[in-house]
This record gives structure tokens, sequence and C-alpha cells, in this order.
């Protein structure tokens, strides 16, 4: 007799996610990513949870529930019924993806764990990191060392040759002097392109204690690739520089020796004091000049906003790009109401989210072409 194979429930609901997108409805990762969050909130063992979680979640329009209801019956059908499930697409998807896990033998069995890796490794990608607990954020920080980093690069200021761009005028005329006046062929020069200096601002005061480590982690990701050209520093009660604790190649003993660096952490915030005093010794001597400068913070400013308009409005004047990385911007219904963000947005380039690792991609897709 061949043992049924239990699958874990983020298979199943991945799988059924992927079942739906089969039968025609257009699911997104991110809707799979808020199915399954929303149904390990409920209980999965209740049939009428799962069903109301994913058509809230994975359907976005009146005409997609047919669909929808048809796949869910053809998944989810009760054992007791005895009934068949519908044919088409839903089926053809369940059945393609259960008989290929349950193969049988030692084959069967690490496609099922790599399948179960998977679908957890995806499922965290779309997760608030504040919602992780210990063991997932142990997987989270792993799976840093897989973004894709692509730093933003200027033009060089001395051209070089090349097979096609401007002509150069010089070469192509001591060539032709060389021949003794003779014509011959035209040399091109091309300015190369040189990687632009990142400098990142974190917040690392209460409000923003449950995403402090992972953006340390982003930030470390990136010095790593490129450590001449990137600096970090952190915002709290007072301005710290940890880049020289960012540059050590193990991310865990980076963060430890930047944590003994960080005297404020977790502590209060004087985001606009901390701005002002980027802006007195940084801004001005080179570092932000010309540079990518992202800031991620939630705005909390307990002081006057509009005291810290007026230095994200220095920190614009002097910097490439300002990019304002904020947790809540990809939370459901989050509006900028703070006076914080209200009063930085006009000044900032780029307002994007900072809450899970699928924005912190997002985030560095953003700075590469910056």
């Amino acid at each position: 007799m061949v043992q049924a194979t239990v699958h874990p429930p983020e298979a199943i609901l991945l799988g059924f996610a992927a079942a739906v997108r089969a039968a025609g409805v257009k699911v997104t990762a991110d809707r799979s990513g808020s199915f399954v969050d929303a149904v390990s909130r409920l209980n999965m063992d209740n049939r009428s949870n799962v069903f109301w979680a994913g058509r809230a979640t994975l359907c976005a329009a009146p005409e997609d529930l047919d669909a929808y209801q048809r796949t869910f019956e053809a998944w989810f059908a009760p054992a007791h019924t005895g009934a068949a499930p519908p044919q088409g697409a839903a089926t053809t998807v369940r059945a393609a993806a259960l008989d290929d896990a349950d193969a049988g033998g030692e084959g069967g069995a690490e496609r099922e764990a790599l399948r179960a890796m998977a679908s957890q490794k995806e499922l965290l990608r779309h997760r608030d990191i504040a919602t992780l607990d210990s063991a997932e954020r142990a997987l989270l920080n792993q799976m840093f060392s897989e973004l894709a980093v692509k730093i933003p690069t200027r033009r060089g200021r001395r051209p070089q040759p090349a097979s096609k761009g401007s002509i150069d005028r010089v070469r192509t005329l001591r060539q032709q002097l060389r021949r003794g006046g003779e014509p011959g062929p035209l040399r091109h020069a091309k300015a190369p392109r040189k990687p632009r200096r990142t400098v990142w601002l974190i917040d690392v005061s209460g409000s923003m204690a449950p995403y402090a480590d992972s953006l340390l982690r982003l930030a470390h990701r990136v010095v790593q690739q490129a450590p001449h050209n990137v600096e970090v520093f952190t915002l709290g009660t007072r301005l710290t520089r940890v880049t020289p604790a960012l540059k050590l190649p193990d991310a865990d003993d980076a963060l430890a020796q930047a944590g003994r660096t960080v005297p404020d952490w977790s502590g209060g915030t004087r985001l606009c004091e901390a701005l002002r005093a980027f802006n007195d010794r940084w801004g001005q001597r080179a570092v932000a000049r010309s540079a990518v400068v992202v800031v991620a913070s939630d705005g909390w400013e307990r002081g006057d906003a509009a005291l810290l308009g007026r230095q994200a409005e220095r920190l614009h004047h002097v910097a490439r790009r300002v990019i304002w990385a904020n947790p809540h911007r990809g939370k459901d219904g989050y509006e900028p109401v703070q006076q914080g963000i209200r009063a930085v947005l006009p000044h900032v380039d780029h307002f994007v989210a900072g809450h899970s690792l699928t924005s912190f991609e997002e985030l560095l897709g953003v700075i590469g072409n910056a």
C-alpha cells in the first residue's frame, strides 16, 4: 500500500493559487502571498475561512468569481461527498502538482522537501518583516545573499578609446600626422561608466525596531558589492557612521559590530537633528554630493516637522537622488498623513515601501536605475 503524502499547508495554498491562475484569474505573486498570510491568521481546517480568504485576496473583478468558485470546489472538495470534481484546468493543475510530489521513493521525498522550502521562501519574500517569528527571521536572513545588487553609475570625465561613440579628434589628428597628412579612419572615444556613491541613512529608533536589523542587512549586502562607494549611517537621537562595521564579510558579525557602535539603538528619535548633523558634517563634504541617498525611516518626528522638511530640502539640493523607504508604505490603506512624511515628500524623488524582501528588491532596482 502506498502511504499518502502529507503536504505542507503553504504548498497546498500556493498550489491552489496557481490553479486559480490556470483557470483564467490574474493572480499575481503578491496576491498569492496575501492569500497565504490571510489563511495563516484564520483556521485552515475551516473550509469557509479558506474560501472567503481566497475570494478576498485572489479575485480582483466580478468576472473572476465563477472561475474561482469552480476551482475551489475542485481543489477543496469534501472527501465525504464522493462527487467527482469538475473537469478543467484547475483539476489538471492539482493532479499534476500532487502526482509529481507523490512519485514515491527518495526522489519524490526530496522533491517534496525542496517544494516545501521553495514555497516557504516564496511566502517569506512577501511577508511583513515585523510579523515574522525567530525561525522565519533566521531563514529570511539567509535569503539576503540571493538579492541582486545593481550599483548606480555615473559618467566618467576622461573618455577612453572605443569602437563607436563620439569622434576622438585628438587621436584622429595624431594618427593622420603620422601618415604624413593622408586621410585615414576616424577614431572614437566614449566616456566610461563609474560607480556612483550611495549613502544609506537608516532609522534605528524604537518605532523602526522591527525593521532596523533587516535594513542594516540590506545595507551590508550593498556594501559588500561596492565597499568603496557606499556609506551607511544610523539615525536615532544622534547620527552614527557604521560603514566600517558593515565592511566585515559576515553579516551577523557586521551587525553585532554595528550594534556595539550605535549608542541609541531602539531609543528615541530626533530625525530632524540627525539629518541636520549629516548635512552639516557630511553633506557639504562631497559624501552626499551627486550621490544616491537612501533614507529608511517611518518619518516619525516629535519636533517641528517644518524644520525636518528644510533639512530634507538641503539634502535634496546636493544629492543626485533622494529615495525614502517607509515600512508602512507597502501596507494596505496606508496614507502619508504623518506630519514628518508630509514635510519631506516634496523633496523626495522616490517614495517606496520597505517592509518585506520583495520591497527590498524593488528598492534595489530603484537605486540601481537612479
